[in-house]
């Protein structure tokens, strides 16, 4: 009797390989983070003082009538978001075994992700 080989060029591949995206996901939103921390970093280093106006101009700048400060911001936090979901769940996926309570950490984690979310656009968009 002739053994399968599960291995090599011709291995069963099974799954639905949600782990790539995943992965590909949390190193796009790395990136945008990464590069929004720069921004953020060499407008403060660049703020003619450190007060409450200059701060706020961080956030509120346009681009003509594009309030860009803010889309950026907001982008910024929609990755931060998301990078904290993927992370967060396979956490949860990983270590906690009781379905159900890893049912109720993954809402409540979503919950909080989103009740974050609307806070913070409820704060940078009524400045």
């Amino acid at each position: 009797m002739a053994q399968s080989k599960n291995y090599g060029p011709k291995r069963l591949v099974v799954g639905a390989h949600y782990g790539v995206i995943d992965f590909i996901a949390q190193r796009i939103t790395a990136v945008i983070m990464a590069i929004y921390t720069l921004v953020l970093i060499v407008g403060i280093m660049m703020m003619p003082s450190f007060s409450y106006e200059s701060w706020k101009a961080l956030f509120t700048f346009h681009a003509g009538p594009i309030p860009l400060g803010q889309m950026l911001a907001t982008l910024f936090f929609f990755a931060l978001a998301w990078h904290a979901w993927i992370g967060v769940r396979d956490i949860w996926m990983d270590y906690v075994k009781p379905t159900g309570v890893r049912l109720l950490l993954q809402v409540l984690t979503i919950l909080w992700l989103v009740a974050s979310v609307v806070y913070f656009a409820q704060i940078l968009w009524s400045i």
